[in-house]
């Protein structure tokens, strides 16, 4: 059994740390409009399958996106710290608030039908529309096979 990789980060003024606990080596990126909104940019994101730990929780501040998922962002300095599923608890997290950012390949890009078109990226990736995406993590009807 190999060794669980731990890898830490916070945000820019220090007073949120975080810790991972997953091998985790593939980003990926959303295009969607709230994602570009929220961080100035496409978010680029790696999952987390393990909760994260986090220190300086009381400088977290939380904020419900959606039905699904919440945003949190340190209330100090603005850093965006994750996005979070709440129906998992599944964590998706910055690479670029981490301290070790070696190792990673860009993987995949979603609601690649959100993109502006006065950008793009070289990688070779997997990319998914924002149908596509919702049609992968929507709830299945238990009268289907």
């Amino acid at each position: 059994m190999s060794a669980e990789k731990v890898r830490s980060g916070h945000c820019l003024c220090g007073k949120v740390t975080f810790t991972i606990f997953d091998e985790v080596d593939e980003v990926g990126i959303c295009h969607c409009e709230m994602c570009r909104r929220w961080a100035g940019a496409p978010w680029f994101a790696i999952h987390c399958k393990k909760p994260a730990l986090f220190e300086g929780e009381e400088h977290i501040v939380r904020f419900q996106s959606s039905e699904w998922a919440e945003r949190g962002f340190c209330g100090t300095c603005g850093t965006n710290l994750f996005y979070r599923v709440l129906s998992t608890d599944e964590y998706i997290i910055s690479p670029f608030a981490l301290e070790d950012q070696s190792g990673f390949t860009l993987t995949g890009q979603i609601f690649i039908d959100e993109k502006p078109d006065w950008y793009a990226l070289a990688n070779e990736t997997k990319d998914m529309t924002g149908a596509e995406v919702f049609a992968m993590y929507a709830p299945k009807d238990d009268n289907q096979g």
